[in-house]
């Protein structure tokens, strides 16, 4: 059996494409029109994806590269004013907190052999939270930020990083005791835009449902950092939020949540990514013959059903298979003799995602032995494949969240961007561009970075004219949109 298995295959990889082409010149003195918003003070809220994050991490170009200032530069043509952002030392990433490193560098594509593949660049962060940003910035996106943290006083304290505090707000924060919220509406904003809600229920597909359902549970004290937020307490804070942001007279922009099943970092893995040789399938089905033998004999003692039984059986044959995984899902059973407990596995459906970092592991031998084989003889653990139970109950709170926000944006009068229906674009066959197509394959698609997760600087700029011409359609405005294909994607060592 190999002991490696290679996912990850690209093709050509454009770093720049052409320059951006506008109809009419953005140097046009009064073509451009606000409408009837005011970008003079524009403030922008939310989590990594506001703040400019990529290839798992916060660094330099990504966050010159944030949708946000994107949409600032093209505000200045119609009366935006300055947009400071806390930026980061340089293009390495990760943090440092009174020169203790807290958070890894970026990603980065390198070429080992043949194929590429993404690393961890060899660098160290130079980036300390303990030196302040030292004045209001406009970007105010908080990396890992679920909806409830931007209202938390002490969010920003730095005795708190690591439990209840965040090592990127307490960069910027005004003080170590107010909230995200209150920095904002205290620089009294005449245009907001805000895109929270992923991490609400990313966190925990991303781990692959090692976390718990909070739904009907409105006591945060309880919640762990994977939990799914209940959709009520969704509601009420964000409902908080824009009457915070609104309370001058702000005009803002709103976006909803996109699917899980829409970025690579769930679609990349097949389900069945396992080669195996004619010998090497027979002799993983006489290992398992016992089990499923067990299995078997349980549902004819009624133990487990006969659906459940078959559903359990582990079975390989020459070519591609599914990878064996324990699904905690699955009726625990045991030995009626001895009591000993069976393990609840099964093999992957194309109906469960395996989440992007398996993808490093799976088919590799455990040390030295060859007989235990991650994902074949050796079950992957819950954390690594999102099943469809799971995919479930990740659905059921997106929608309601995204429900909240269309009401919300319709009841405050604000632009409201529709990004799931975009990134379901993107993954359904792409957005095209001056120069390409955006699309949800990973690395060679160019709308997602590394991690799977964040856009690279093209996908920001798509999401910055989304965000543009939903406010140019509310507001009556004339902002100009810009061209992905001006900007970078992924990026080789």
């Amino acid at each position: 059996m190999k002991n490696n298995i290679t996912f990850l295959i690209f093709s050509a990889l454009a770093l720049v494409a052409c320059e951006p082409e506008f109809d009419k010149s953005v140097d046009d003195a009064g073509f451009y029109s606000a409408g009837e918003a005011d970008f003079s003070n524009y403030i922008a809220l939310g989590n990594s994806l506001t703040a400019g994050y990529a290839d798992d991490a916060l660094y330099l170009q990504g966050q010159e590269n944030s949708y946000p200032n994107i949409m600032a530069m093209q505000f200045a043509h119609a009366g935006g004013g300055d947009f400071v952002q806390p930026l980061v030392d340089d293009n390495t990433g990760g943090l440092l907190a009174g020169g203790t490193k807290i958070a890894e560098p970026r990603m980065i594509l390198a070429f080992e052999g043949e194929n590429p593949s993404p690393v961890i660049l060899d660098r160290e962060p130079t980036t300390d939270i303990t030196n302040h940003i030292g004045e209001p910035v406009n970007n105010m996106g908080v990396p890992g930020a679920k909806i409830y943290h931007l209202v938390a006083e002490g969010y920003g304290n730095i005795s708190g990083v690591g439990t209840t505090a965040n090592p990127y707000f307490v960069r910027f924060a005004s003080s170590a005791e107010t909230s995200v919220i209150a920095d904002a509406a205290a620089q009294d904003p005449t245009f907001f835009s805000l895109w929270i809600g992923n991490n609400d229920i990313l966190s925990y597909a991303t781990s692959g449902g090692v976390g718990e359902d909070r739904t009907g549970n409105t006591n945060l004290q309880e919640y762990g950092s994977n939990d799914i937020t209940d959709p009520n307490v969704f509601a009420a804070v964000y409902k908080q939020m824009l009457d915070a942001l609104t309370a001058n007279g702000a005009k803002g922009a709103v976006a909803n949540i996109p699917d899980v099943t829409s970025i690579p970092f769930f679609t990349t893995v097949p389900y069945a990514p396992v080669p195996l040789g004619e010998a090497e399938a027979a002799q993983l089905n006489q290992g398992y013959a016992e089990y499923n033998q067990g299995v078997m004999l349980l549902a004819g003692f009624g133990l487990v059903s006969q659906e459940e039984a078959e559903r359990r059986q582990i079975s390989f044959q020459t070519g591609q298979n599914p990878v064996v995984i324990i699904d905690e899902d699955l009726t625990p059973l045991s030995n009626p003799r001895t009591g000993e407990e069976i393990p609840s596995l099964r093999q992957t459906t194309p109906e469960d995602l395996i989440v992007l970092r398996a993808s490093s592991f799976i088919g590799t031998t455990v040390g030295d032995d060859p007989q235990q084989v991650n994902g074949v003889s050796v079950p992957l653990d819950d954390q690594w494949v999102l099943t469809p139970e799971e995919q479930e109950l990740v659905s059921n709170a997106q929608t309601q969240y995204n429900a909240t926000i269309k009401a919300l944006a319709g009841e405050y009068e604000l632009a409201f961007i529709d990004a799931q229906a975009m990134m379901q674009q993107v993954a359904d066959g792409g957005i095209p561009f001056d120069g390409g197509v955006l699309t949800s394959v990973y690395a060679t698609g160019k709308a997602f970075s590394l991690d799977g997760v964040h856009p690279t600087a093209k996908g920001y700029a798509m999401v910055a004219n989304a965000f543009i011409d939903a406010i140019n359609d509310r507001y009556q405005a004339t902002v100009p949109g810009i061209n992905p294909g001006a900007y970078p994607d992924v990026f080789v060592k």
